[in-house]
Parts: C-alpha cells; structure tokens; sequence
C-alpha cells in the first residue's frame, strides 16, 4: 500500500465521524421514540457520505473494509457504534440511555436489532465476518446478544488511517527486510523464481502451497523475497518453532493472518525446523500449513509429506558448477590460463554462494601481501603477476575457501588432525599407486567431468574408496596423507551417533552428514563400515525392511556425494555386493611382514626423542601391527622419561608386554630371539 497523503488522513478521520455520527443520530431517534411514542423527523445522511466517499482516492478505510469483508448495512452500522464508543466521548451516556440502564453504557447486539436498519440475526454468528474475521469482540456473557461489543484494536486503528499493524501478530509474524545489496540469483535460482512467481499469480481461489526445499538458507530467502517484489506485495516471516502447540491458539493464529491477508495482501514465508518436532509439545506445523489457505513459502530442509490440494516442491541446490565458474572468472577477469585451470578446481570442490566467492576473491585482492597494485588501484587488483605470485594467490583462496566451507558436523563427524605424510605409511608399491591415483582423481574433477563431458554421461559422480585391513595396518593414516596431500578437511565419522534405532533417524543423520558436507567437499572417514554398508538381509518383519532402506539411501548418496568417501573395514567379506560394485578403488592394507615392520619402527620416534641400542631389526620380529609399534613406541617413551633415561630395547620390552597382555596374547621366545636385554 503506497503511503497515504496527509491530506487524504484528514479527510478519512471527518468521513469516519460523519459516519459516527449517523450512528448517535439514529440512537437519538430510537430514545426518543422510545420516550415520546412517536418518530422524530429523519434525515437520510447516507446518500451524502456515499457521494464524499467517491471523492476520496483510495476510498475512506471505512468502505474499504465494508467492500473487503462484505458487510451488509447492519452490520457496518454495528462496526461504526462500537467505533463510536471506542472514540467519543459521549457514546457511553448515550448507549446507557438507550438500553434505560447505567450499567449498560457500551454497545449490545440486542440493542442493534432494535436500532439499526436492516437487521439480521446472522450478523451475530461465526461464519460472519463480524465475528470470523474479528473485527468485533464479543466479552463472555450468558447471552450472546447482551454481551458487551467493542472494536477490535487493529481495526480501529485502520479506520483512523494509521497503517495495519496486529499486537495479537507483532512477536509472531516479521517483515522481512530485503537486503542492502540484492542477492543476484542465479541462471538455476531464478529458474525458480520464475515458475514460483507464476504459480502464484495463476492461483484461482485455491491458494498452491509451495516448498523450496534445501539448506540454502540465504537463496532460499533471496527467493521468497523476490517472489514478494514481483509479486508487488511486503514479504512476512513465521518461524516454524512460533506455531502454537495448542488447537485454540493455533485457531486463532489462522484466523488473524488470514484477516491480514484479506486486508493487506502479503506473502508469508515459513521456515521449519525438522527438529522441533521431537520435542516434548511440538508445534502444530502441519494443521498449520494445511489450513491457513494463503499465499504461502515454506522453507525446510527437506520436502514435507502434506495433505493439501496443490503442493508444489522445488529442490533449491547450491550453485552449479558452471554459475560457480562465472562468478570466480568474473571476480578474476584478468587472470591468465594456467590461473584459470586454479578456478576451475576453487567451483568444482567447493559450493559456495555467489556472495562467499565475491568476498573470498576481494579478501585475497586486498591482501598487500599479494597483490602489486597501489590500495586504491581497484582496476590492478585482480591481476596477477608471475609464477610465484600466482601459486601464492592460489593458494590463500584455497585456504580461504576451505575455512569457510568447513562443515558443521557436531555431535555426527570428528574432526581429525592430519600431521601424517608419505613417510610415515608401509604399505606395497600398488596400494600406494592406488592413493596416488585417488589424489589424480579428486584434482582433476574438473577437467574431466566439467570441460571434458563426463558429467553429463555418468550417473553417479561420487568417488568412494575402500580400505580394508585389520586394525592398525595404516588405513587411517592413509586417510590423513590424502587429505594433507589435497588440503581438505577430514572427519571421522561417529558410527553410535548416525545409527539409530528409530525408523527413518539413521537416515536423517546420514543426510545431515553428506548435506553438510558437500559444502566444503570435505574427506568423510567412515571408520568400520561394515556396521553402516553390510549385507542387506531378507525382508522379515519392518526392521529388515528399513534396514534395507537404509542402505540403499546409503548408497544413492555415495553416488551423488562429489566429495571423498573413504570407507574402513577390518571384514570386506561382510559389506554388501552391491555397495562393493559402487566402489571407485578397493585397497587392501596387508598385514606388514618383518622387513616392513622394521620401517615402521624407524619411523615411530620422533627425532627428538632420545633413544640408545635400539634395533631395528630385531623390533621387526615383533608379530604386531602399526598400530601397535605405535602404541609401544609411546607406552615405552613414558617409560624412559619416568627413568631420566633415552628409550633403550629394556623399555621397548617391558611396554610390549604391556601391548600384549591389552592384547591377550603372549610373547614368544622367537619374537625377542638374540634381544641384548636383562
């Protein structure tokens, strides 16, 4: 609604109290009647003010709401006593002598049907809108018809001129804001808008409900924000955790933001919080969307199963890769080829929004450290100098981008912190070969799916890798050096907080997972898979049957996952065939023999720690796993520090029977066959 002149609110207030005061006339006629027996002489005003109310652009708010609500005569007569006495002075008195009693000085629907013209008893009932839409209250009374009227304040306020505010709506109900800079939505984005806007103006009486559906959270609200513009109408936000729990509250809420909309036509947006709904009184979210019947968004994670006539889903994703590639070219335009190859790897293993790339790319500009143009030569700052300049450049956005991007996996993923490097994993020339094949692949995404073509031909992107081996032979480890080799995040994922007992849960924390995840393109460490990934069973009762749901949404998500899956197991024989055809690579970590064994004791102290006689040769002969040699290296260097002494074989000796009898296994005579130690 345009803002209205003062000129215009002068002259609605002197329509609204002529109209009042055809209101005290027709009181006075009906005393005096009532005192004399006879009927004073009338004057019609009516035909008066509907010839003012046609001077006035946009039409007194008084007329406005008769022709919004359709309100009969009576019924706006009764509007207009209730205004009376909200307002004037002597309405109180004069009501007073109307009923002949002091106790009743406001208006009374009884009082009414005697009054006013056209009279009907309809106007006192709930389908009216009098009473449906709250534009009178009624105060608890025995008798309907003598219960005390007064004007509901919200629409006295409006009959005044003022703009249309609800208290009953204000801590519920937000405008949104539109931002100072407009987000500029994208070729995918605005695909969406488009057909969302047109849904919404082709709607006929049945209001569609429509979801954008996601964990886009700023497009998303770029969206219904545009949606409002072009729609020429203010954009409201109901958070989902605002909906009452309660049916009457609910009732209400329905019913005063159907009378906004009626009033001033508005789009709401609501965002749900799948969570609330395991709460001890979660809110009435469905009943809510089901009734409410206006033009309405729903922002939520996931698609809501909704019984409504017309419900339309929308899959609001993150930037494809080309827009993403757009937006790192257009931040760099004069960036060389061998630079752009860098961008190109910045949109395939990220997905960032069009907002994070401009703010990475003008961070790394106004770095002093790496750009040679002058402060304010904003021309100069995206380009790029030699070799060394480039590689550095390069390099901060990849960092940048990386911490940004970093997911949110709290209480489902641990964070792991990878120190290990190619020198600190024994394992045979293939399975080595095979992790350096898995970096080639991880870096080269984006020339072979996007530049090359194959992102259209193959179905599933997803790069999974399986390690298997029984503890401590490397398989973590190697994990680590992947991602110190790509410079990415890693997280373990934690088996005990994703699997659940409750159907559909196990789902939901897997979707988490990969949703957050994808973001940043982050390493995924599922430790023991076989728990998650193992042989589907046959179907036997419910459990079986979710089971099996499980696993197959398991694997539709590795398929689309463009991150890195790798997968641990100590059983391979015990995942799922189907899963194992999926698999991208399948490395087997050995158990190390002697020699290989000796390697790892080289490696097991750190070169500050002092050591003294220790052979290497025979720490070989030792039957344990990395993993261990690890642990006996550690256990063995307290031992020494406890002594004031450098880690000798006596040290190693003693903590490798503490190893074995964690173990439940005994040294054997052969294992320290030749050992110089007492």
């Amino acid at each position: 609604m345009p803002p209205l002149s003062p000129e215009w609110q002068g002259q609605n207030v002197s329509y609204l109290f002529e109209a009042i005061a055809t209101i005290h006339a027709t009181l006075d006629r009906y005393i005096s009647r009532n005192r004399s027996g006879t009927e004073p002489e009338q004057t019609d005003a009516t035909p008066s003010l509907a010839a003012r109310a046609t001077t006035l652009t946009p039409q007194p708010m008084l007329e406005q709401l008769v022709e919004i609500f359709g309100l009969t005569p009576f019924e706006r007569s009764l509007l207009l006593c209730c205004a009376g006495q909200a307002i004037q002075p002597n309405f109180p008195k004069l009501l007073a002598i109307a009923h002949d009693d002091n106790a009743l000085n406001y208006p009374t629907f009884q009082l009414a049907l005697q009054c006013f013209a056209h009279p009907h008893w309809s106007a006192l009932t709930e389908e009216r809108p009098l009473r449906r839409w709250q534009l009178l209250r009624w105060v608890e009374h025995p008798e309907l018809s003598r219960a005390r009227l007064h004007i509901d304040e919200a629409i006295l306020h409006l009959l005044m001129g003022e703009p249309y505010r609800d208290p009953a709506l204000a801590a519920m109900v937000i405008p949104v804001a539109g931002p100072t800079v407009p987000i500029a939505l994208q070729p995918s984005h605005q695909q969406i808008l488009t057909q969302v806007v047109a849904l919404l103006q082709a709607a006929q009486g049945r209001q569609p409900l429509v979801q954008l559906c996601g964990t886009e959270r700023a497009v998303q609200g770029a969206i219904a924000q545009q949606v409002g513009e072009q729609l020429h109408c203010p954009v409201y936000q109901l958070e989902g955790s605002a909906i009452p729990s309660d049916r009457a509250e609910l009732r209400q809420l329905i019913q005063r933001w159907q009378r906004w909309v009626k009033i001033r036509p508005s789009l709401l947006v609501v965002e749900i919080d799948p969570s609330l709904n395991q709460s001890s009184q979660p809110p009435l979210t469905t009943p809510f969307l089901q009734t409410v019947k206006v033009p309405l968004l729903v922002i939520t994670d996931e698609r809501l199963p909704l019984n409504h006539p017309v419900v339309v889903t929308f899959e609001v994703n993150g930037l494809r890769y080309s827009e993403q590639l757009q937006l790192w070219q257009a931040a760099w335009p004069d960036a060389p080829g061998e630079f752009q190859g860098d961008l190109a790897r910045l949109a395939s293993q990220f997905r960032l929004s069009a907002a994070m790339i401009q703010t990475a790319s003008t961070t790394v500009q106004a770095d002093p450290n790496l750009s040679t143009a002058e402060p304010n030569d904003c021309a100069q700052r995206s380009a790029i100098g030699d070799c060394a300049q480039r590689s550095a450049i390069s390099d901060r956005l990849w960092d940048f981008c990386r911490a940004q991007a970093r997911p949110k996996l709290e209480g489902l993923a641990q964070p792991i912190t990878v120190n290990a490097t190619w020198e600190d994993l024994i394992l045979p020339p293939r399975e080595k070969n095979l992790l350096r094949q898995i970096i080639t692949h991880v870096r080269q995404q984006a020339q072979v799916y996007q530049a090359w073509g194959f992102a259209q031909q193959q179905r599933g992107l997803g790069l999974t890798a399986l390690f298997a081996g029984i503890s401590g032979t490397g398989k973590t480890t190697a994990a680590e050096i992947l991602a110190h080799e790509l410079k990415l995040d890693l997280f373990r994922i934690d088996l005990s907080a994703v699997i659940s007992k409750y159907i559909g849960e196990t789902e939901k924390n897997l979707r988490k997972i990969f949703d957050a995840a994808e973001v940043g393109g982050a390493i995924l460490l599922f430790d023991e898979a076989d728990a998650l990934f193992g042989k589907r069973t046959q179907v036997r009762d419910s459990h079986d049957r979710h089971a099996n749901i499980e696993v197959s949404y398991l694997l539709q998500r590795m398929e689309a996952y463009q991150g890195l899956a790798i997968l641990t197991t100590n059983l391979k024989e015990n995942l799922d065939q189907a899963f194992l055809r999926r698999l991208r690579f399948i490395l087997n970590f050995p158990y190390p023999n002697a020699p290989e064994r000796s390697q790892i004791w080289q490696r097991a102290f750190p070169k500050q720690t002092p050591t003294q006689g220790l052979d290497f040769e025979r720490l070989g002969q030792l039957d344990v796993t990395g993993g261990n040699i690890k642990a006996i290296a550690l256990n063995a260097a307290f031992l020494a520090a406890a002594a004031g002494q450098p880690v000798t074989m006596q040290h190693i000796l003693a903590a490798t029977k503490t190893e074995y009898w964690k173990l439940g296994r005994s040294l054997t005579n052969v294992e320290i066959r030749d050992w110089d130690v007492d």
